[in-house]
């Protein structure tokens, strides 16, 4: 898998439990400590995310990092 496609896939990830939770991305912002523009850019894969930081956003949406990762990619 090609990095910029897991990075738009766990953008799209991001992006599908934030809308679930009803959350804004400044309010997902509020709940992870990132600034929100941050949060836009995990969103549209625009950013290589540390582990650390793939941490975080499993702690908030209360998700092991397995169902996280738990992404919709196509293989080639």
């Amino acid at each position: 898998m090609a990095d910029q496609e897991l990075l738009l896939a766990f953008g799209k990830r991001i992006r599908e439990l934030r809308s679930q939770r009803g959350l804004s991305q400044e309010q997902l912002a509020d709940e992870t400590g990132f600034h929100r523009t941050y949060i836009g850019m995990v969103e549209r894969g625009e950013r290589n995310l540390s582990l650390s930081n793939v941490s975080v956003f499993a702690s908030v949406f209360e998700l092991s990092l397995a169902e996280l990762f738990d992404l919709e990619v196509t293989n080639p």
